[in-house]
């Protein structure tokens, strides 16, 4: 995968005039790793960037098209109805917009100058008429899928982020958002050209709590010209700075090819 410096136009700079715009997965980015998410933001230098998960992304496209056809009908999905969750597919004008990665449901935050955004992957509805957000998940692992751990934490707070943005936007969004989880099997006689899932749903009770509080702390890290701590658990700044502080002392023993 090939790297790249992003353009220097989306870099923060204080007291800058143009809004600058912060996603829900840069939002936890700041939470796991204050330094790699300042270095990106300040001066577009990103992490290493992931391969794409293009199962994962043919789950998720397959999942939105059938829970598609249920909202055109108006009508619940038989997993609504298999869960006891009393909902239908929500219609809005929006949801496509609101559903693509570099647009999503957007929020332009006064007190930081900061426009939010998230794509959500679906939106139900219930019979008070509350918003309830869903999103899609897919694994594969012998036990059954749940929200603990490292992963399932930051699955919660991604939930928690949608919902607010849904709020700031002014809908009523139910406290109880939904994971629609695919977990391929693996213990099947054969394959075929045919991977089976089984099909769970979890609920989650959300907390928009944190969310004003770390935006705060997003706005004042960025101001500073201080480059910040790193994350507790980060992998990249340990290697980053070994291989940094071996380059610079190569660089001044003249020992770096040029």
């Amino acid at each position: 995968m090939a790297y790249k410096i992003r353009n220097k136009n989306w870099n923060y700079t204080p007291g800058q005039k143009k809004t600058h715009r912060i996603s829900r997965t840069k939002i936890d980015y700041f939470g796991e790793c204050p330094r790699c998410f300042y270095i990106d933001q300040r001066h577009g230098i990103a992490r290493p960037g992931m391969p794409s998960f293009t199962l994962n992304l043919a789950v998720d496209a397959l999942l939105k098209k059938e829970f598609d056809t249920y909202r055109e009908k108006e009508e619940p999905h038989p997993l609504m109805k298999e869960f006891d969750i009393d909902a239908v597919p929500y219609q809005h004008k929006d949801l496509e917009t609101w559903r693509e990665n570099f647009t999503g449901v957007t929020h332009f935050h006064e007190a930081t100058g900061f426009e939010i955004f998230g794509a959500v992957d679906d939106i139900w509805v219930n019979k008070e008429g509350e918003l309830m957000v869903v999103d899609y998940k897919a694994t594969s692992k012998e036990e059954k899928p749940t929200l603990e751990g490292r992963w399932g934490e930051q699955y919660q707070r991604q939930m928690d982020v949608y919902q607010w943005l849904l709020r700031q936007n002014g809908f009523k969004v139910s406290d109880t958002g939904y994971f629609v989880y695919a977990n391929g099997r693996k213990g099947e006689d054969e394959f075929d050209a045919e991977l089976k899932f089984d099909m769970d749903v979890i609920a989650y009770e959300g907390n928009t709590d944190w969310i004003e509080e770390r935006l705060l702390a997003i706005k004042e890290t960025l101001d500073s010209d201080e480059v910040p701590e790193s994350g507790e658990l980060c992998e990249h700044c340990p290697y980053r700075s070994a291989a940094g502080q071996l380059l610079l002392q190569k660089h001044k023993d003249g020992k770096v090819k040029k």
